[in-house]
């Protein structure tokens, strides 16, 4: 039988740029067989890489496609006012995980791999609000000035990774919570708790979320990392292939206003999935 040519995979986080990875793994998972016995998702990739190994990106995207446009505000002053959520894109998700991601989904997800979800924890003692746009402040400042692959201001101000394996999730309510933690940015995405505290975006500590991948590049396997940013430098890892879209994706993680850029980081995710497969000779 022949060896896997990835033992483990991982999904970074990006929002609406995640689509690019959805795209890439239809195109090149087929080609190069690809079937990883660990899979690691942050944020909106962790979505992305539920409904790539499902094999259901097309229904998600249809889904997608009719319920964004130009018709919808990203920040609903008058509904809020009303008393609705002031972005619509949280309750909208929220809506697409409960279509997509059913008890027997689940299960079917968990018979193929161990998928690892990326959350953050606060520091003790910041309140949530205020955790939250510290994180966010810091993720945002280190990326425009310094541009790195793997953050590192969320950790040296205390933000904490943990990653929650959807095989230890006991119901499909619990799932969908986790899965909204993990994208959780306020306002876009309401304070969601996790085991009775409250947790938040995983990419707060490291949208490229590789520590999981230890044991597996230790022992000699091989891992994909599939970025959703153009970066100058990638890091060089022994066994550790990292895959970038061939251009930037320009397209706001949280902007429901855009189907077609949607559209367009999937079809962008289509032919560098096909180009990558074809340079491993598939």
């Amino acid at each position: 039988m022949q060896a896997p040519m990835f033992d483990a995979v991982v999904f970074a986080g990006g929002g609406n740029r995640c689509y690019w990875q959805g795209g890439f793994y239809e195109a090149a998972a087929p080609r190069l067989r690809l079937a990883p016995k660990l899979v690691v998702g942050a944020s909106a990739g962790a979505f992305a890489a539920i409904y790539s190994l499902l094999e259901a990106g097309a229904e998600v995207r249809a889904l997608v496609y009719a319920a964004a446009g130009p018709h919808l505000k990203n920040f609903d002053v008058a509904a809020w006012r009303r008393g609705a959520p002031l972005c619509p894109v949280g309750p909208m998700y929220n809506a697409l995980l409960a279509h997509t991601i059913d008890a027997a989904a689940l299960a079917r997800l968990n018979h193929m791999t161990d998928l690892r979800i990326a959350l953050t924890r606060l520091p003790r003692g910041l309140p949530p609000l205020a955790g939250a746009l510290l994180g966010i402040a810091a993720y945002q400042l280190e990326k425009h000035l310094l541009y790195p692959v793997h953050p590192r201001f969320g950790r040296a101000l205390g933000f904490r990774p943990e990653f929650i394996s959807a095989r230890e999730i006991g119901d499909i309510g619990e799932m969908h919570n986790v899965l909204l933690a993990s994208s959780g940015v306020p306002p876009f995405i309401p304070v969601t708790h996790v085991k009775g505290t409250p947790a938040f975006d995983g990419g707060l500590v490291d949208n490229v979320p590789v520590e999981p991948l230890a044991p597996v590049e230790t022992a000699g396997g091989r891992t994909l990392v599939l970025l959703t940013r153009v970066y100058r430098n990638v890091p060089e890892v022994a066994g550790r292939t990292y895959v970038q879209p061939s251009q930037k994706i320009d397209l706001s993680q949280f902007d429901i206003t855009n189907p077609d850029g949607i559209r367009a980081a999937y079809e962008l995710g289509l032919r560098d999935g096909a180009a990558f497969a074809a340079t491993l000779g598939h």
